[in-house]
């Protein structure tokens, strides 16, 4: 999603003051319970990384709480019973205590930690005694993973390519940090991934016994592979057997230019690596069925467009033969998941605002609903016995959530419970819904924030709030950046209207930002403007909006085009495409969004 521009912001010095004027009178309106603010949102247990013990008895899980004061962020592993309990701290040393993974025995957890002065494997018992650092490589450690058979760990560390072990490494490392010459020569693109800049080290898949032993690199070479990484977002998978890993990787000789990554195979000893499938869009997300047989993977059919819709697709192992499970889904397919039995496929989906869980046969046919409901569902994973679903819910007035929910049906069941006392003491809003028709009869869905201790006769101050992108969306989820919840709180009505581009709505309804970024969306905002604006509650002359990215780059399009607006707030908004194309490092995006570069 776009994030390219320079980070700038609006920023009058009387928003603080107003702020605590509103929130004063929205208190005192709506009795015992504080508005919602920013400080109360950094109060609360950031939750992460559920990961269900293979014996089925305990969740191991990560939670990230931030230090106001210190500008800092800790976190640390907690574990829960799965039948229900009191969560337990089972990390105190280090800040960084992420990744937790089972032993197929279920005695020992398998972690990341910074505790040792540097990012490391590490292990420990289920309630955190015992531990022991079980690398030591100088490049670092990330995304480890245990093999199925017990008898590998595989991780992810940036080296330098052109290095056959450690030792390498490290003498190339102090060589740099020792080095008076700080100046890059770069002959390629990509210069920088974000706000990181590359170096001569790359992103390769690494294995090391569990019994101890020198890691080896199973993905050489001068590109990174897989090709990225995100905590939660695995780009690799183990079999079953433990004999291999797939992994996702982009060997375009022009990085900056594609999106297409496929899927490859190499054995988890080392060897040469095979593909198993791959196509002109992107190939992403790999993950083995229980048994070995079929490899799940998400494919975009399009190449060059990261927005496309990402389809389920599987690839038998013995035959080669890919399905595409869900071509007649008009949803973005998200985080996916096997039946302990492999014969069906859990997945997310996109649509409207929401994140349901559905279900699909391995050998294909109609999808149906699991869970649905007013909110964003991730991280689900089965029981051995099929008999226990664990997965995470979040809304747009409650944060991440661990649940246990049984096939026997009955209500789910909040496991880990960590913000609920923090909760209490505030006034949250639930989100409301609205469609209205934009300039071209099209329906665009927005959702409606009312400020705490609402009185239906009083008129209130609105926040219209544009997503970046611009391919993303408003929904029932949580936000620790652009938190409705603490604009409500400060008595704004707060509107997040999904205009076009917006994910959820299928593929044509997103595709109609490409090429038009001022024109529909704009009218689309507007026709939600208008509707608001109307609404019995609002003061239609005292509107604001903001937007950071692609949604900044809106704002400064009303600043342009309206004098509806008393007040606009653009967050990293782009305001000039040409030089913006130029800056970027992922040229596929500008080519793609904009039909080519500046100068073509």
């Amino acid at each position: 999603m776009l994030s390219h521009g320079v980070w700038r912001i609006a920023y009058n010095r009387s928003m603080p003051r107003l702020f605590g004027l509103l929130a004063l009178a929205v208190s005192c309106a709506w009795g015992q319970k504080e508005p919602f603010s920013a400080q109360a949102l950094m109060q609360l247990a950031r939750i992460s990384e559920p990961r269900m013990s293979p014996d089925g008895k305990l969740i191991a899980f990560t939670v990230e709480m931030p230090d106001v004061e210190k500008n800092s962020k800790s976190k640390q592993i907690y574990t829960v019973p799965v039948a229900g309990g009191d969560p337990v701290l089972i990390t105190r040393d280090g800040s960084q205590n992420l990744r937790p993974r089972w032993m197929p025995d279920s005695k020992n957890i398998v972690f990341i930690s910074n505790r040792s002065g540097s990012m490391q494997i590490w292990m420990m018992a289920p309630d955190g005694s015992n531990p022991r650092q079980v690398i030591n490589i100088s490049t670092e450690a990330a995304g480890v993973s245990v093999a199925p058979d017990g008898k590998h760990l595989v991780f992810l560390s940036d080296v330098y390519p052109e290095c056959k072990d450690d030792a390498c490494n490290k003498n190339k490392l102090e060589a740099e940090a020792s080095s008076p010459v700080k100046a890059r020569v770069y002959n390629a693109l990509p210069v920088r991934q974000w706000n990181v800049y590359r170096g001569g080290r790359r992103t390769h898949i690494l294995t090391v016994p569990v019994s101890g032993g020198p890691a080896k690199d199973l993905t050489p070479g001068p590109l990174d592979a897989p090709t990225s990484f995100l905590e939660g977002q695995d780009d690799y998978s183990i079999s079953p057997d433990g004999a291999e890993v797939a992994y996702a990787a982009k060997l375009d000789e022009q990085q900056s230019l594609s999106t297409n990554t496929d899927i490859f195979a190499v054995p988890i000893e080392g060897g040469e690596a095979k593909k198993l499938a791959g196509g002109p869009g992107s190939e992403r997300s790999p993950l083995y069925s229980p048994d070995g047989k079929l490899l799940a993977f998400r494919s975009q059919a399009r190449a060059g467009y990261e927005s496309d819709r990402w389809r389920l697709c599987i690839v038998d192992r013995a035959s080669g033969q890919i399905s595409v499970l869900t071509e007649a889904q008009d949803r973005p397919v998200d985080s996916i998941a096997w039946s302990p039995d492999s014969s069906r496929l859990f997945y997310t989906s996109q649509d409207r605002g929401r994140a349901a869980v559905q279900v699909i046969a391995a050998t294909g046919g109609s999808a149906r609903a699991v869970i649905t409901g007013a909110s964003h569902i991730d991280d689900v994973q089965l029981s051995i016995d099929s008999k226990t679903m664990v997965y995470t819910e979040q809304s747009g007035s409650k944060p991440v959530e661990i649940y246990r929910a049984s096939s026997a049906g009955g209500a789910a069941v909040p496991l880990a419970k960590l913000n609920d006392a923090i909760l209490g003491r505030y006034a949250l809003s639930p989100l409301e819904e609205f469609f209205v028709e934009s300039a071209d009869k099209s329906k665009i869905h927005a959702f409606l924030v009312k400020p705490p201790g609402f009185v239906p006769g009083r008129k209130y101050p609105m926040l219209l709030l544009i997503h970046g992108g611009p391919q993303g969306a408003w929904g029932e989820s949580w936000s620790y950046r652009w938190n409705a919840q603490v604009f409500a709180g400060a008595g704004y009505a707060v509107v997040m209207p999904n205009l076009r581009g917006s994910v959820g709505y299928g593929q044509k309804f997103t595709d109609e930002v490409n090429g038009d970024w001022g024109g529909r969306p704009y009218e689309d905002l507007m026709a939600v403007a208008d509707h608001a604006a109307a609404l019995p509650y609002v003061d239609g002359e005292r509107m604001a909006a903001a937007g950071a990215s692609y949604g900044g780059y809106m704002a400064n399009w009303l600043l342009g085009h309206t004098q509806r607006f008393r007040a606009l707030v653009s967050h990293a908004g782009t305001f000039d495409l040409a030089a913006s194309n130029v800056e970027t490092e992922e040229l596929w995006f500008p080519i793609w969004e904009f039909k080519g570069l500046p100068w073509e």
